[in-house]
């Protein structure tokens, strides 16, 4: 059977091609979706700084929400530091050090900032030093509250030595001047002072962030073990070897998470274009044959025999192309990860976990689409008789199964009723129902295409004037009589249309909002932050209060939170980036409240968006569940409820609330809203130049970023390469399709057909696939858009460039042409008798 397979093969190597191209870039996306999830549960972050401690103790810095993933917390838990001496007393035990870390900065001589690679704990107290691996200090200890010591890049890069002075930015400190008693080399190391300097800086007497234990030879196991009966019940975690790295920094391994869902949100619409294109290149290549499985079944081969052939055929094929397609996929999965690191997203210290277990999983995945399409495919063939197979084989199917149009327009229905999401979700998760619709819809249509082509081509017949010109005649007959063939064709081009313009537009769109929901919400016109450091010193805010000009400023901070609610009865918990900010706030911002008032923003309170309360069934004065982004768990009560959530988030805790949980402070950043007169800006300008680290910048949105969002830049990402493979698989499926009908174009030929009126009936086809490839793909996309703009903007379109409608255009009828145009002249080198003598 497998020989047989083979030497049908070796006739048919322009619709195997599209086969493989289809495998090899299925393959390719399947494996690079796995290496991601993998990574996310089992790469390690490098230990750093901690690489010289045998075990750590510190805090579980995720949340277990029942029957899900963990969710990463990023902000630095706190332990008791009585701890410390309990766990030096245990056998085995040589050194025990309670770390504390703060932000810090240096200043060089010319007043610029040189943060440190990791500001939010880079400051660190001098008996840290004895966690680093390998450290050679230059110098001595630091010893009262002037003296630092710095690591090696740090001093390279403000200038300074051994017994020079640098002035750093310590905390909420204003920028001070120290005496460098040491430059310390090691992986990880940053800026060291006193122990009790750091005490003080960090503000937190009485805890310490973590606690490093190193061990004697052989004792590290039975040590771990003993430290976990002590620490039992606490909430506190034992991490050895490699999983010591994730206590460096909990933002840092807050990503593996963010890999875990990213994989997740990208496999679904992955496997939907996989198994679409793959199995619409089989279809094409199991259709060429149909011929050669009837005869086969005219000399006696049964139906099973049949499917099995057709099925080991394409795994051949596929089992070629699966190599390289894997080989690919992890280097498009190195790209990502690049692309994650570059736009802040994900650690650099993250390596990619490489593993047989992608490549496994994308190999058995692709073999069994490559079956189940091919055997399907074959179907109609295998069950016919054998007289009735030959019959059949002459000429392709004209008829479509009255079932598989049904459940085409019933896709198409059920996308319409998804499109409403954005109407009844104002949020990033409903507008993520547009692009699902839009995907949907392209199925529904790849199934009632051949009914919906065939009486578009009917009536376009029927309207032809007696003097239309053959070529055109032919074009239109050809298009109502093989109906299956041409939809084949659309819908994919269909897809890649859809797909464009829903998935970009979505992106535009949301962008369009949450900018104009945060520059209808931001009153305040500057901002003042210290971006090397993460918090603003403290009293400076007071000082710019008292500015000439200044009207208002108020201070803002981010953090995380999750969200505890109920269901469908079921307990569900959240992870959201929330807005810290003060009673005052109501100043630099408006929210756009609509219950409560920002004033009462005090103690355990919080705001929440309307679409927040709505969904999870709260109002002003109840009380929510929340777990802060440290791990500790609050009941709060709802002091407002706000219209901006899509610009400012679905919560915004009280600064009292958020106090003594975050990693920085929750005093991030200030907004500052002025009389708008020149000696006011000229005056807050002066003042942030007489202050070395804080930096004015314009207001920008709530949460300090100009920028567009790294989940844009994902899903851009995700949208070229996604697009890349469909127009690749595409354009190879319209080549093998053209070439196999080197038989109809020799048999118009010896009826007198010229190559030329070949060519234009060919041209008059492919412009006729385009056309509908293109408003069969923009009528998809017309209501999801239309809902999307409506729900997001107020308006029945949505926002984004005027060009990516004849961008995609010009794609499609580029694609469409150029595909059909050269096999056709490929075909017409050859006459036609010898043609038709090698069919």
């Amino acid at each position: 059977m497998l020989h047989l397979a083979v030497r049908m093969a070796a006739h048919r190597i322009a619709a195997l091609l599209a086969v493989a191209c289809a495998v090899l870039g299925g393959g390719a996306l399947v494996t690079a979706t796995g290496v991601l999830a993998e990574t996310g549960l089992r790469s390690h972050l490098s230990p750093g700084r901690l690489a010289g401690a045998d075990l750590v103790v510190g805090a579980d810095q995720e949340f277990h929400p029942p029957g899900d993933l963990p969710v990463a917390l990023p902000e630095r838990a706190r332990i008791p530091a009585e701890l410390v001496d309990r766990l030096a007393g245990l056998p085995g035990v040589t050194k025990a050090v309670g770390d504390v870390g703060f932000p810090v900065s240096l200043v060089d001589a010319h007043g610029r900032v040189v943060p440190a690679a990791d500001p939010g704990p880079a400051g660190h107290g001098w008996s840290s030093t004895r966690l680093l691996a390998h450290a050679r200090v230059e110098g001595r200890a630091p010893t009262g509250s002037a003296e630092a010591a710095v690591s090696a890049e740090l001093a390279a890069a403000a200038g300074v030595g051994v017994g020079d002075r640098v002035r750093i930015l310590a905390g909420d400190r204003l920028a001070t001047a120290y005496r460098v008693s040491a430059v310390v080399t090691a992986p990880g190391a940053g800026v060291y002072v006193a122990d009790a300097t750091a005490t003080a800086l960090s503000g937190r007497t009485g805890s310490v962030d973590l606690v490093g234990l190193t061990t004697e030879p052989d004792a590290r196991d039975r040590v771990a073990d003993a430290v976990r009966e002590q620490v039992a019940d606490s909430g506190l975690k034992v991490r050895t070897g490699a999983d010591v790295g994730v206590a460096v920094s909990p933002g840092a391994d807050a990503s593996r998470s963010l890999l875990i869902l990213l994989a997740g949100s990208l496999s679904g619409i992955v496997l939907l274009v996989t198994g679409f294109v793959t199995a619409g290149a089989l279809g094409v290549c199991i259709a060429g044959q149909r011929r050669d499985l009837a005869l086969m079944r005219a000399v006696g081969a049964t139906p099973k025999q049949i499917r099995r052939l057709a099925g080991a055929q394409s795994t051949v094929v596929a089992a070629a192309a699966l190599v390289p397609g894997v080989g690919l996929g992890h280097l498009l999965a190195g790209q990502f990860r690049q692309l994650l690191a570059d736009r802040g997203v994900l650690s650099p210290d993250l390596p990619l976990s490489v593993s047989p277990l992608p490549a496994l999983a994308a190999v058995l995945l692709m073999l069994a689409v490559v079956q189940l399409s091919a055997r399907t495919a074959a179907w109609r063939t295998s069950r016919m008789a054998a007289t009735e197979a030959v019959a059949e084989s002459r000429s392709e199917p004209r008829r479509p199964s009255r079932a598989r149009t049904r459940a085409g327009l019933l896709l198409i229905a059920a996308a319409c009723v998804l499109s409403v999401g954005p109407l009844l979700s104002r949020t990033v998760l409903g507008a993520t129902t547009t692009s699902l619709a839009g995907i949907i819809s392209a199925i529904g249509l790849a199934l009632a295409g051949p009914a919906l082509v065939a009486r578009a081509g009917s009536a376009a017949v029927r309207r032809l004037r007696p003097d239309t010109a053959a070529p055109t005649w032919l074009a239109l007959a050809n298009i109502r009589a093989y109906a299956l063939r041409i939809a084949g064709v659309v819908s994919p081009l269909a897809m890649a249309v859809v797909f464009v313009l829903t998935y970009t537009l979505t992106q535009t769109t949301v962008l369009a909002a949450t900018d104009a929901d945060t520059r209808a919400g931001t009153l305040g016109q500057y901002r003042l932050s210290v971006p090397g450091q993460g918090t603003v010193a403290d009293g400076t805010l007071d000082a710019v209060r008292g500015l000439p000009g200044v009207r208002a400023a108020a201070p803002l901070g981010t953090t995380t939170v999750v969200w505890q609610y109920e269901e469908f009865g079921e307990p569900a918990a959240e992870a959201a980036s929330a807005l810290v900010l003060a009673p005052d706030a109501a100043g630099v911002l408006d929210l756009d409240v609509t219950e409560g008032d920002l004033s009462a923003l005090t103690g355990r309170t919080v705001a929440v968006s309307s679409d927040a309360a709505r969904f999870r069934g709260v109002a002003r004065g109840d009380r929510v569940r929340l777990v802060l982004g440290d791990g500790t768990p609050v009941d709060a009560r709802v002091a407002a409820v706000y219209e901006r959530g899509l610009g400012f988030g679905s919560v915004v805790l009280s600064r009292d609330l958020a106090a003594g949980h975050t990693t920085t402070g929750p005093q991030q950043s200030i907004l500052v809203r002025t009389d708008g007169s020149a000696a006011a800006d000229r005056t807050l300008a002066a003042f942030t130049a007489s202050r070395p680290g804080l930096v004015l910048g314009g207001s920008g949105s709530a949460d300090g970023g100009d920028d567009a969002p790294p989940e844009v830049w994902i899903n851009l990402a995700t949208i070229v390469v996604l697009l890349g493979y469909l127009l690749l698989s595409i354009a190879n499926k319209l080549v093998a399709a053209t070439a196999q009908r080197r038989t109809e174009i020799a048999a118009l030929r010896l009826v007198g057909t010229t190559p030329r009126q070949i060519r234009s009936m060919m041209r008059r086809e492919a412009a006729v696939i385009a056309a509908a490839a293109l408003a069969s793909g923009v009528l998809l996309s017309a209501l999801p858009l239309a809902l999307l703009g409506q729900g997001f903007l107020g308006r029945p379109w949505p926002a984004g460039p005027l060009w990516l409608l004849p961008a995609a255009a010009i794609t499609v009828v580029v694609t469409a042409f150029a595909t059909v145009e050269l096999p056709t002249r490929r075909t017409l080198r050859h006459a036609p008798a010898e043609t038709l003598r090698a069919a």
